[in-house]
């Protein structure tokens, strides 16, 4: 449903995994004027419009902080993606100049500075897996995910997530409690959950390409098949069947021009620890 401040009441659940961009930061010296954002990818905004400088400026608004930083990303997470590259970084942000500012902020409050950039910025201060309901920033921890084989399939093209949710028709959506989801995933298994994305169809509507891709990955055998988020990207969960293992990478390649990454689920100790490769 969509709420009076615009927005559309979401439950959802969130699972951070091991495909990453790099951010490193740097104290800037007391007479710099401004922040400086760094980075080769050219669709990179490095102005104010890019979610970790107003991350920046949202910490330093809400602690009364006034140090300048550099900030220096490496982009791996393709974007219009569904999966929360933007988000992430922003999250990053917070927490690494609250780090360099000597951890003014508790794990609580940055996840509510994150809330005034962005709906799901907020996820990132749980332990890795969430079930998110409001415009997605209320979160509840849940029981890490049993590991498994992690497929990321990304087409070229993007949907913007505005255009996404115009298409969306509310009176189609499951009807299914999202809340069992969560249940299915603490007490059985993560494969016999029954996943729901409301925003594919939409995304199919927008982009009918998105639906064969889909099958195309059911049909290789994966347990588990659905876009992420607002698309355009599928999480496939499992191995595909045996025939397949050598040649499905190509094959996706050469009938849809996808990029695909191969990742894991990633979760924090605590909150006291950001998220680390192992």
């Amino acid at each position: 449903n969509k709420r009076e401040d615009g927005y559309h009441e979401l439950a959802s659940m969130f699972q951070a995994i091991s495909l990453h961009d790099d951010l490193l930061f740097h104290v800037l010296p007391a007479d710099a004027e401004e922040d400086q954002l760094e980075c080769e990818d050219p669709n990179v905004p490095l102005d104010r419009s890019n979610l970790v400088l107003k991350a920046i400026d949202v910490f330093r608004k809400r602690t009364g902080r006034t140090e300048k930083f550099i900030v220096k990303l490496k982009k791996r997470v393709p974007v219009q993606a569904g999966l929360g590259g933007g988000s992430a970084n922003a999250a990053t942000a917070l927490w690494g100049v609250n780090q360099l500012c000597g951890k003014i902020a508790t794990n609580e409050e940055l996840a509510d500075y994150g809330a005034e950039i962005g709906s799901d910025i907020s996820f990132f201060f749980s332990l890795g897996t969430a079930y998110c309901t409001g415009r997605g920033e209320i979160l509840e921890n849940v029981s890490e995910l049993m590991p498994t084989s992690l497929y990321i399939i990304k087409p070229k093209e993007g949907l913007s997530t505005g255009a996404v949710f115009k298409n969306l028709d509310i009176a189609s959506i499951e009807d299914r409690d999202p809340l069992k989801l969560k249940e299915t995933l603490e007490q059985e298994s993560i494969y016999t959950a029954e996943f729901v994305n409301d925003l594919e169809a939409p995304s199919f509507k927008l982009c009918p390409k998105l639906a064969d891709i889909k099958q195309a990955c059911q049909e290789a055998g994966f347990k588990v098949v659905l876009m992420s988020g607002s698309g355009t990207s599928f999480f496939c969960l499992g191995e595909p069947y045996r025939d397949f293992v050598e040649i499905f990478e190509d094959r996706m390649k050469e009938l849809f021009d996808v990029d695909i990454y191969q990742a894991r689920f990633l979760n924090r100790k605590d909150g006291d620890h950001w998220y680390l490769q192992s």
